[in-house]
């Protein structure tokens, strides 16, 4: 599967199918190699700006943002290889679409208010305005809006 059949795919299906492959497009390609505990918290944060409405109304708009995720910054062509990661990546799209289904009061979160993410070897991004709200694996979380 490439980058760009998914998100052709993605185009086609309903909603929340749509929403789903978008979801685990972006965790496989940010966060494959994280613990589910990383992924989830990389799903958490485009949830949270999907619900935010900044970046856009679905998760396939927010994940698309110019510049926010992987998934724009990837080469459309770039082939996902590993169906155990991707299988992963799908159940932990599908288990953050849930959450986010729920009432606030009753989602369980692994980074709360976190709206962005870098990774934490990485140069310092200039949006950065103070210290992470916490790491998981190899990214920093941020609340920055």
């Amino acid at each position: 599967m490439t980058i760009s059949f998914l998100l052709w795919l993605a185009t086609i299906l309903p909603q929340p199918a749509a929403d789903q492959v978008c979801l685990a497009t972006t965790v496989y390609l940010e966060a494959r190699s994280e613990s589910q505990v990383g992924q989830m918290a990389v799903a958490e944060v485009a949830m949270r700006r999907r619900e935010h409405g900044r970046w856009g109304n679905t998760v396939c708009d927010v994940v698309r943002a110019p510049g926010q995720f992987a998934l724009t910054t990837t080469n459309p062509r770039y082939a996902l290889r590993n169906p155990r990661a991707w299988a992963a990546a799908w159940a932990v799209a599908g288990h953050a679409i849930h959450m986010w289904s729920l009432p606030i009061d009753r989602r369980r979160l692994v980074v709360p208010d976190a709206d962005h993410f870098v990774l934490a070897e990485s140069t310092t991004p200039a949006w950065i305005k103070g210290a992470a709200a916490t790491t998981i694996g190899a990214h920093n979380f941020y609340h920055i809006n």
